[in-house]
C-alpha cells in the first residue's frame, strides 16, 4: 500500500525560536495523531535543518526536507546549499523543481535532472514537483505540459524508484492565487500521472508511489481532496506555518486512511 505523506514546506519564513517551537509542537501531534502508512515531512529553511532533525530522529512518523539543493556537487556558488550538506543536515528529502524555483530561478528541466541525480547520490530520497501555468491549463495543455515536464527530468533515469520518489502535482495557477482546483481536476491529474509513470516503466512502480497535491491545501479543503483515489497527501505552503491548521490537515489524511 502507498505510503500517506503531509509535507509542510516552510519556505522563507519563520526564526531559529519559532522553528524550534514549531517542529517541538509537530512532533506531539504526529505522536499523538498517527497513522502507520502516514508520513509528516518538514522542510524548514536551510539554516534550521538540523534543528528540526534532532526533534524528528525521536519521533517515529516525521522526517525533514530540504527546500532544494544545487545543481553541482560544489564549488564558487556563493549562498548555494549542495545535496551533500542538506543531507549531512540531517535531511532523509529534498524538494526539487518547485513552481516558484521554476520561475524565479529559471531552473530547466535539465537543471532538475542534474540537481536529481546529485540527490539521489547522496541517498536523499527526492519530492519532485511538476505543475501547469494558467495559460497552458486555459489552451488545453496541461496534460502535454506535465509529460514534457516528466519526460525531459526523471524519466530520463533509467529506473525510477517509487521508494526514492515523491510526485508533488501543483497547478500554478491554483498557488497563492484565490483559484482553486477542484477535486475532480486534481484527480484527473493525478490519475494521468500514474498512467503515465506506468507507461513509462511499469504498473507496480505507478501503484506504489506516492503523488501528493500542492495547490494551496488548507483545513477546509483537506478532506474532500485526500479522499480522491490517486492524491496520497499533500505538499503545504501557508497552512503548515500554523500549528492548528496543519495538525488539521494531518487528521484528514489519517481520517482518510482508515
Amino acid at each position: 500500500m502507498r505510503l500517506k505523506i503531509v509535507a509542510g514546506n516552510w519556505k522563507m519564513n519563520k526564526t531559529f525560536e519559532e522553528v524550534r517551537t514549531l517542529s517541538a509542537a509537530l512532533a506531539i501531534d504526529v505522536k499523538n495523531v498517527a497513522h502507520p502508512q502516514l508520513l509528516t515531512i518538514l522542510a524548514p529553511p536551510y539554516p534550521f535543518i538540523h534543528i528540526v532533525a534532532e526533534i524528528a530522529e525521536s519521533t517515529n512518523g516525521m522526517s525533514v526536507a530540504g527546500q532544494n539543493c544545487h545543481e553541482e556537487e560544489n564549488g564558487a556558488f556563493t549562498g548555494e546549499v549542495s545535496a551533500a550538506m542538506v543531507k549531512s543536515c540531517g535531511a532523509q528529502f529534498v524538494i526539487i523543481g518547485h513552481s516558484e524555483r521554476r520561475i524565479q530561478n529559471n531552473e530547466t528541466n535539465d537543471v532538475l535532472l542534474k540537481k536529481t541525480k546529485l540527490a539521489l547520490a547522496h541517498n536523499l530520497k527526492v519530492i519532485f514537483c511538476i505543475g501547469e501555468t494558467k495559460e497552458q491549463r486555459d489552451i488545453g495543455k496541461h496534460f502535454e505540459t506535465i509529460q514534457l515536464q516528466l519526460d525531459e527530468s526523471i524519466f530520463q533515469l533509467k529506473e525510477l524508484l517509487a521508494t526514492e520518489f515523491v510526485i508533488a502535482y501543483e497547478p500554478v495557477w491554483a498557488i497563492g492565487t484565490g483559484e482553486n482546483a477542484s477535486p475532480n481536476q486534481v484527480q484527473e491529474m493525478h490519475e494521468f500521472i500514474r498512467k503515465t509513470i506506468a507507461i513509462n516503466y511499469n504498473s507496480k512502480i505507478a501503484d506504489e508511489i506516492s503523488i501528493i497535491y500542492g495547490g494551496s491545501i488548507n483545513a477546509d479543503n483537506a478532506s474532500e481532496l485526500f479522499s480522491c483515489k490517486d492524491v496520497d497527501g499533500g505538499l503545504i505552503g501557508g497552512a503548515s506555518l500554523n500549528k492548528e491548521d496543519f495538525s488539521a490537515i494531518r487528521k484528514a489524511m489519517v481520517n482518510a486512511c482508515h
